[in-house]
């Protein structure tokens, strides 16, 4: 049977705070190898404890090719939406521009 839901909030005792870090994030270490080994997904893990040491899991053979594919996507697709914009934009110049053309030429008549 669980123990029911813990109310989230920061752990007050220092010495409880990195028993619950350390568990935590072996947990968290052996499910991201999990999913990784499971489902044959490339897995990159990150963690920063509170005094600045630095835990990483990555299932591929380096860390900083998987960051490079992460940043090729998640900026790739900031570009990808930039002609997006800049199409819609200069679809908007053209409907401005057309619509002085015709005030124009009836001015010329």
């Amino acid at each position: 049977m669980g123990r029911g839901r813990v109310e989230l909030k920061r752990i007050e005792n220092k010495i409880n705070r990195q028993v619950t870090f350390a568990k935590r994030r072996n947990g968290l270490l052996k499910k991201a190898y999990e999913l990784s080994v499971l489902c044959d997904a490339e897995v990159a893990l990150i963690i920063f404890s509170n005094r600045g040491k630095l835990y990483e899991f990555c299932s591929s053979s380096s860390m900083l090719k998987t960051l490079e594919r992460y940043q090729k996507c998640s900026y790739g697709a900031l570009e990808a939406s930039q002609p997006a914009k800049e199409t819609q934009s200069s679809y908007q110049e053209y409907l401005k521009l057309k619509a002085r053309v015709e005030v124009l030429q009836r001015s010329q008549r």
